[in-house]
């Protein structure tokens, strides 16, 4: 038997909203498919009152449990695994999956992990510096005109979720890492190679961006964010323990040569 997404365990983002209508058109949208959890990030305007017209009585249970942040960041820390939709592109960009290859996947972790997805601004989308908050892209087919309608996208995520399953056979996904631990872990890693000069200090955050891709392919555990923390921690000791003895040996040097004279 197939399993189902654990819809419980999935959160519907929107970041940086332009319009309280679109929030409430995605609130309905959500409950169509039977998602509720809705966390909404920095509105331009958030109206109470536009926004449930919108949602109608359907839905408005949805819109009284939204949770509001004022930062990406903070909206996306308690949570293991995030996807971002865009439909923009380019060599700073992870591949973008389709919805339904995406939902494959997301079905697994839902199980035992939080999901949020994330939806950008109507007019720009998601920056590059939000998409490097989320490990997996993915983007909505289109033709020529690529822009959806916010409401329309959280529609097709959300069906498309509804949809899929996992097929035959068993597929465990353990508790990953979430956003706050995996944020702390980039942190700490991008000081310890600044220190050893394994980046380039002029661009850190291009570097970086290629380590969160590499370690979003597989997403680490939270066992597995603190193996690596604690081997940053050793580079980190032994790189100022050499530091302080090559300083007393050069100290000792000088001390002797200054005798002798």
């Amino acid at each position: 038997m197939s399993e189902q997404i654990h819809k419980q365990h999935v959160a519907i983002v929107l970041h940086r909203p332009r319009y309280p209508e679109n929030i409430g058109a995605a609130a309905r949208a959500m409950w169509n498919m039977g998602f509720n959890r809705l966390i909404v990030v920095e509105p331009d305007h958030f109206d109470l009152l536009k926004v449930f017209k919108m949602a109608t009585h359907a839905a408005a249970h949805i819109v009284k449990q939204i949770q509001v942040f004022d930062r990406l960041t903070e909206a996306l820390s308690s949570f293991h695994y995030v996807a971002a939709t865009t439909a923009r592109t380019g060599k700073h960009r992870q591949p973008a999956s389709t919805p339904k290859k995406a939902a494959e996947k997301l079905i697994a972790l839902s199980q035992n992990n939080q999901i949020a997805i994330v939806f950008g601004p109507e007019d720009r989308g998601l920056s590059n510096e939000d998409v490097r908050q989320c490990n997996e892209l993915i983007t909505i087919p289109s033709a020529e005109f690529s822009s959806l309608n916010l409401a329309q996208a959280v529609m097709i995520i959300c069906y498309e979720l509804l949809l899929s399953g996992t097929g035959e056979g068993d597929w465990f996904i353990p508790r990953l890492a979430n956003r706050r631990e995996m944020n702390e872990m980039y942190d700490q890693l991008k000081d310890v190679l600044l220190r050893i000069s394994f980046i380039n200090p002029q661009n850190p955050d291009y570097w970086m961006n290629n380590l969160r891709q590499f370690f979003d392919r597989f997403p680490l555990r939270a066992k597995e964010v603190r193996i690596i923390r604690g081997i940053c921690r050793q580079i980190d000791w032994y790189g100022k323990r050499c530091f302080q003895d090559g300083r007393a040996v050069s100290n000792g040097v000088c001390g002797s040569e200054t005798d002798e004279l």
